[in-house]
C-alpha cells in the first residue's frame, strides 16, 4: 500500500518542482517528462524493497532534470531534423538506424525501430524504437512506442 502512495507522490513532486521553473517551451517540458519517465523506470530496476523505492524516486528527479536540460538545448532546426528522422524511421526496416544531425548546433541523434505489432485496444500498427540524442557532447538514450493513426500519421504513445 505504501508503494502505491509514494510512487505517484514522487512523480507529482517532480512535476511540481519542474513547474516552478521557467521553461523554454514545449521541447523542455517534453524533455522533462520523458526524462522523468526514463529515470523512474531505470531507478525501479535497481535493488529491492525500500531501496528500489528510493532509487525510483531519485531516477524520476534526476531524469526530469537531465531531460529538461536536453529539451531546452535543442533549437528549432534540431527538432525539425529529429522529427524528419523519426518519420523516416517509422517506415524503415527493423534494426536499421536513421540518424540526424545539425552542423550549426553540433547536436545529433538517431532512431532505430526495434519491434512492431498492434495495439491491443485499437488494433493500430505500432513500432517500438530506441532513440539517442547527443547535445553538447552528452548522450541520452530512450525507448518509445509510436502507433499509426487511421489517417496515416503517427502518434507517440510511450516515450521515455
Amino acid at each position: 500500500m505504501r508503494k502505491l502512495v509514494i510512487l505517484p507522490l514522487l512523480f507529482v513532486v517532480a512535476l511540481s518542482t519542474a513547474g516552478c521553473q521557467t521553461f523554454g517551451g514545449p521541447k523542455q517540458t517534453f524533455g522533462t517528462l520523458a526524462g522523468a519517465g526514463l529515470g523512474g523506470w531505470l531507478g525501479s530496476t535497481i535493488g529491492g524493497g525500500t531501496g528500489r523505492l528510493i532509487a525510483t524516486g531519485a531516477g524520476v528527479l534526476l531524469g526530469a532534470a537531465l531531460g529538461g536540460e536536453i529539451g531546452a538545448s535543442m533549437d528549432e532546426v534540431d527538432r525539425m531534423k529529429a522529427n524528419q528522422a523519426l518519420n523516416t524511421a517509422y517506415a524503415a526496416p527493423l534494426g536499421s538506424t536513421v540518424e540526424w544531425n545539425n552542423p550549426n548546433s553540433g547536436n545529433s541523434g538517431s532512431f532505430t525501430p526495434r519491434r512492431d505489432g498492434t495495439d491491443r485496444n485499437t488494433g493500430a500498427y505500432c513500432r517500438e524504437y530506441t532513440t539517442t540524442v547527443n547535445i553538447g557532447g552528452r548522450a541520452q538514450t530512450g525507448v518509445g512506442t509510436a502507433c499509426r493513426n487511421p489517417d496515416g500519421t503517427w502518434r507517440i504513445v510511450n516515450g521515455n
